[in-house]
């Protein structure tokens, strides 16, 4: 997207925060507070509704087995629940109207708010979730994969293409090379090219030059994993400060972490150092958070280390399990406590919803068909046959749920999608089990597969605009290609650092690496990050929110910290660019700044824009004010 006239001919700071503020609000739309979809409403739906608008039952055409035959009836429209039948039926005192009817108690005010506000909020639907008969899950034992042809083409090209066949899509278009180098680069390493890097790309005639590119950014193993520590980290809830740190009630495991992803080690084998830590230094994950004061049962130490496990490792929700018998899948209370007892250092006495049952739980393996733990072995030798158990190669959801959270990152979209629901069927299963597979056959070489993906032919796509429906049911998705992504908050902090020269000083993460340059990921959460996304960790966390929020654009219009930098960065680059005779070389570093941030060069009429608008003298505000407004552009912002 080109810099346009109506940004950069805005001069006063204040009239082109506001234009913007302005632009992001209505962007971003409101802000509620979200329905819970699983813990608020299908508890109300399965008790007063189900039994007449569920499986085989349809009464008055409505059947809400699913969000698409909810909409479907017509008695729902998502996002206004004023113009819904439901909630008409629900509140009218007209007895052979209402619903549930007179026979059968009505729903509380406060289940109807619940249900009102549910509707207004879009109707928000657990992806796989039906009411009626569940489908089935995927066999633990991954399939074996016949490629379909033709043999010369890259495998995952062969059953992507089967694929477009099957449905009737069309290959997307191929990236320019500008949007392929620099997703490539963000992917791998997280970082812009620089502008000499950009100029060789686009100078280079080589077909193979993407493969040579992803073979340079894969030696590059401290950019790896300097950026793939934020994916991590979020996943694995490392920080390092926050809750539990002050009290020592929680550890990190940093710099076990960060050297894991130097050296590429496999991912079986991060697994069970994880599961069954060798010492203290990868024991965080497990430990989980050891809250200061009074705390559900939910919070305790062997509870986490259930929902901990399923949701980062198996793409299992095992919170609501915890609580009582899960809503939206198979998992039941005996199960997450099954799981906690391999952790627990004693007795584990069983609660449903923070009132105990009086059972004591017994350690067991979710898994049994796959092998299963010894209630009666101590501690240490649980936690050593669970490892084992899970990250063994008849284990296939342990396999298909680190590839398919590498697919999102890289594609935009899980194969599964949302990635901690497993249980929901992927949109193509071959593809996802012959990258299971193949990650298996390689020795679960993380970047063996990143390397398999960027190589393939549907990566280097256009990404698509219209990536099917991301709140309905998995079946009503279909693949049309890469979907763009945001920068995460680490990728913009390191970007702004790319342009301005404004870096941190001093890692806080305690890792060992060869480099000058600290990246976001390795220092604390400052309040620009904070409100672009990077969450607290507190928590597991797979998927960081994509849509535009009213902080993240106040804090772009407004924020001080990175107006400084801007200032600061906009002298750094007049310096560079002063020729002999003081004269600012305006036209190369206008073709700089685009060069790193776009991976292109500037257009003519781009360039004169910019310099329309910087007027005869232009001031280092001005200069600040060039870079701010490259920086607000989609373009920038998206990894397309």
């Amino acid at each position: 997207m080109k810099v346009c006239n109506s940004w950069l001919s805005i001069r006063a700071a204040a009239m082109r925060r506001a234009v913007f503020i302005v632009a992001m609000l209505v962007l971003a739309g409101p802000n509620a507070s979200a329905v819970d979809f699983s813990h608020d409403v299908v508890p109300v739906l399965r008790q007063h509704c189900a039994d007449c608008h569920t499986g085989d039952e349809a009464e008055g055409g409505f059947n809400f087995n699913s969000r698409s035959l909810a909409l479907e009836s017509g008695v729902i429209e998502a996002g206004s629940a004023d113009e819904s039948i439901l909630v008409e039926r629900l509140v009218t005192d007209d007895p052979d109207m209402r619903m549930p009817p007179p026979d059968r108690p009505g729903l509380s005010a406060s289940e109807i708010r619940v249900l009102i506000d549910w509707i207004d909020q879009g109707v928000a639907w657990q992806a796989g979730f039906q009411f009626g008969e569940a489908k089935p899950e995927l066999p633990l034992r991954l399939k074996s994969v016949s490629l379909p042809g033709p043999s010369g083409d890259h495998p995952i090209d062969q059953l992507v293409g089967r694929y477009f066949q099957q449905h009737e899509v069309r290959w997307p278009e191929a990236a320019d090379d500008s949007t392929l180098l620099r997703r490539t680069m963000l992917d791998w390493v997280g970082r812009l090219p620089s502008p000499q890097e950009t100029t060789d790309y686009l100078a280079d005639t080589s077909p193979q030059k993407h493969t040579r590119l992803i073979q340079r950014l894969a030696d590059d193993r401290v950019g790896y994993a300097d950026h793939w520590l934020t994916f991590w980290n979020d996943l694995l809830r490392n920080d390092y400060e926050g809750t539990g740190f002050i009290t020592k009630g929680r550890t990190q495991i940093s710099g076990w972490l960060y050297q894991a992803l130097l050296e590429n080690r496999p991912y079986d084998q991060m697994v069970r150092q994880l599961i069954n830590p060798p010492d203290d230094s990868s024991a965080g994950f497990i430990n989980g958070i050891k809250w200061r004061g009074e705390v559900s049962a939910g919070q305790s130490l062997p509870i986490q280390f259930s929902q901990s496990v399923s949701q980062a490792l198996l793409g299992i929700n095992m919170k609501c399990a915890s609580c009582h018998d899960s809503f939206i899948d198979r998992w039941t209370l005996s199960d997450a406590y099954s799981l906690a007892a391999v952790y627990a250092d004693k007795p584990l006495a069983m609660y449903r919803c923070d009132k105990p049952i009086g059972a004591v739980a017994s350690a067991a393996w979710i898994y049994p068909e796959l092998g299963q733990v010894d209630p009666q072995a101590d501690r240490g030798a649980r936690l050593r046959r669970l490892a084992g158990l899970m990250t063994a190669e008849s284990n296939g959801r342990f396999s298909r749920t680190i590839v398919n959270r590498l697919w999102a990152q890289l594609m935009g979209r899980g194969l599964i999608h949302p990635t901690d629901a497993m249980q929901t069927p992927p949109w193509d299963h071959d593809l996802l089990d012959y990258l299971a597979s193949d990650f298996v056959r390689r020795g679960y070489n993380l970047q063996g597969t990143l390397r398999l993906i960027t190589t393939s032919r549907i990566y280097r796509c256009r990404t698509v605009i219209d990536a099917g429906s991301v709140d309905d049911e998995g079946d009503a998705f279909v693949f049309r290609g890469p979907v763009a992504k945001r920068l995460t908050a680490e990728q913009f902090v390191d970007a702004i650092g790319t342009i301005t020269g404004q870096t941190p000083k001093k890692a806080d993460a305690p890792v060992q690496r060869d480099a000058d340059r600290v990246r976001a990921s390795l220092v604390k959460a400052d309040s620009l990050q904070r409100s672009l996304g990077r969450p607290n960790r507190d928590q597991i966390v797979t998927s960081r929110p994509s849509d535009v929020t009213t902080l993240e654009a106040l804090t772009l219009a407004n924020d001080p910290m990175l107006a400084q930098r801007l200032r600061q960065g906009a002298r750094r680059l007049l310096d560079q660019y002063r020729g002999p005779s003081a004269d600012i070389d305006a036209e190369r570093l206008i073709d700089d700044v685009y060069l790193t941030c776009f991976a292109r060069h500037a257009t003519s009429r781009e360039r004169q824009v910019v310099l329309d608008s910087l007027g005869d003298q232009p001031t280092d505000d001005g200069w600040a004010d060039f870079l701010w407004a490259v920086i607000v552009q989609p373009e920038f912002w998206y990894v397309r």
